[in-house]
């Protein structure tokens, strides 16, 4: 089931349905500094670029992605991107009041930035954007994260938002230095959002 991709606008960042018109945004959001993406498969060029967008848009069309360009909105410039991917529909039984959910489950990732949007608000918006989302308009009841286990600077961040760390993953999926990685993994439940939501609005506030 495909699941429409929104538009979700804040006051710093605004997150667009990603299509071929930001081929060229991407290109040069990833050309800045390559050595940012150490731990992150980034497109590097615009065969790949363009690559990246026609699997982004079929995980889209079969319903097991949603994915975006990360827009600054001072200038309108492309300076990264993120999705919603590996979509779970629990089969819930005729009646229940969960039948029929958008979904059940997600994960948050492909989340990459420019360098001149490091260390902003950027990232922490897109983040309270995506979740609020996730959680009040679809009504998740859990949104994960895996990064690299090597990743330290990804880990410390999921854990200044609220993520929950579960543990590691061995051999989990091809590192971007394509050796099968352990994944460290987090999460946020359903009952941890008000929370979580508090701290974001706090740490954007800060920013």
């Amino acid at each position: 089931m495909k699941i429409e991709a929104p538009v979700l606008s804040g006051q710093h960042v605004r997150l667009e349905p990603l299509d071929h018109r930001h081929v060229d945004g991407l290109v040069a959001a990833s050309a800045v500094d390559p050595s940012l993406y150490q731990w992150s498969p980034i497109p590097q060029g615009k065969q790949a670029a363009a690559t990246y967008v026609n699997t982004a848009l079929a995980w889209l069309n079969v319903g097991s992605a949603v994915p975006f360009a990360t827009v600054r909105i001072a200038d309108d410039e492309v300076i990264g991107s993120t999705r919603f991917f590996n979509i779970d529909r629990w089969e819930w039984p005729q009646g229940h009041a969960r039948h029929g959910s958008v979904l059940d489950a997600c994960e948050i990732g492909y989340t990459w930035l420019t360098r001149s949007a490091i260390r902003t608000p950027a990232n922490t918006e897109a983040k309270l954007l995506m979740l609020t989302h996730a959680f009040e308009t679809w009504k998740a009841l859990r949104v994960c994260f895996h990064t690299d286990a090597r990743n330290q600077r990804s880990r410390a961040a999921l854990e200044r938002i609220g993520g929950k760390m579960e543990g590691v993953l061995r051999s989990h999926r091809m590192a971007a230095d394509f050796i099968p990685r352990d994944s460290a993994c987090f999460s946020i439940v359903a009952a941890e959002w008000p929370e979580v939501k508090l701290r974001l609005a706090r740490l954007l506030d800060r920013s």
